[in-house]
């Protein structure tokens, strides 16, 4: 299946200073970039046909890849200056990519990249800021045999936040942390059916406009997933990622993990 990437945000939750212009797609963690890690996922369950959404920083994502170095991720040997790689990230990617406007939101980056998606019936999509180990090969398994218009990730809210149970006198009766409730958020990977595109308006949101007139409808499935997700929306969050990263702990290498079964319970 193709993968659409909507990487052209300007990522402003992302940036550390003003001075600080690097689309988020390309902010690190560990040596290679967040976009790096996204795209390594959905290789390793053999979708390597990457359609990229740009909008800001279009310029840099593109050198990202036309100057990309196999030696920062892979082993190799030298003879005589000449480099032989004993392994490969990307050699059997096929990357496109697609100017979708600077200020288009998601579902019109996604309608303006259409004609990029093949024949195939169904195809994925992702926000490229999100890492995750959640099972795709079953996520897409369960839409594709139910024929439904589409699935998306939804997972536990952050556990950071709380919820506050206030009197109508504005007194706080009770404080309890969110994760406490049976409560699910987007959690940005999707598999949709190609023909969802169709309930996108000009300028429209994938979201809000058409998972939106999906639901109720039987036709939208929420595939839970309680295992390891953690998005890199800020500053904050990606350093964190980072830090796992130097630590050792890298849950959403799926490509690394997959022969020790340490995929989260999903359902």
């Amino acid at each position: 299946m193709k993968v659409v990437l909507f990487c052209g945000g300007h990522g402003m939750r992302m940036r550390n200073s003003e001075a600080d212009v690097v689309p988020k797609p390309l902010q690190m963690v560990g040596p290679r970039p967040l976009i790096w890690h996204v795209m390594r996922y959905y290789a390793h369950f053999g979708h390597k046909e990457f359609v990229l959404c740009l909008g800001y920083g279009a310029a840099q994502i593109k050198d990202f890849f036309l100057s990309y170095r196999e030696m920062e991720s892979n082993d190799f040997i030298m003879r005589g200056g000449e480099v032989e790689l004993l392994d490969s990230d990307i050699s059997d990617w096929t990357v496109t990519f697609v100017d979708t406007g600077l200020e288009s939101p998601i579902g019109e980056r996604l309608r303006r990249v259409r004609q990029y998606l093949g024949d195939d019936e169904y195809f994925l999509a992702n926000y490229a800021d999100v890492l995750t180990d959640a099972p795709l090969d079953r996520m897409i398994d369960r839409v594709v045999g139910t024929g439904a218009a589409g699935s998306m990730l939804v997972v536990p809210p952050p556990s950071s936040f709380h919820c506050v149970d206030v009197s109508s006198a504005g007194e706080v009766k009770e404080i309890a942390p969110v994760s406490k409730f049976s409560i699910y958020v987007n959690g940005g990977y999707f598999v949709l059916n190609r023909d969802i595109i169709d309930l996108i308006p000009e300028d429209g949101d994938l979201v809000g406009d058409a998972c939106t007139a999906l639901a109720g409808t039987g036709r939208l499935i929420g595939y839970r997933h309680d295992g390891f997700w953690k998005p890199a929306d800020t500053f904050k969050e990606r350093a964190e990622l980072d830090a796992d990263y130097n630590r050792g702990v890298r849950p959403w290498m799926v490509w690394e993990t997959a022969e020790s079964g340490q995929y989260g319970r999903s359902a």
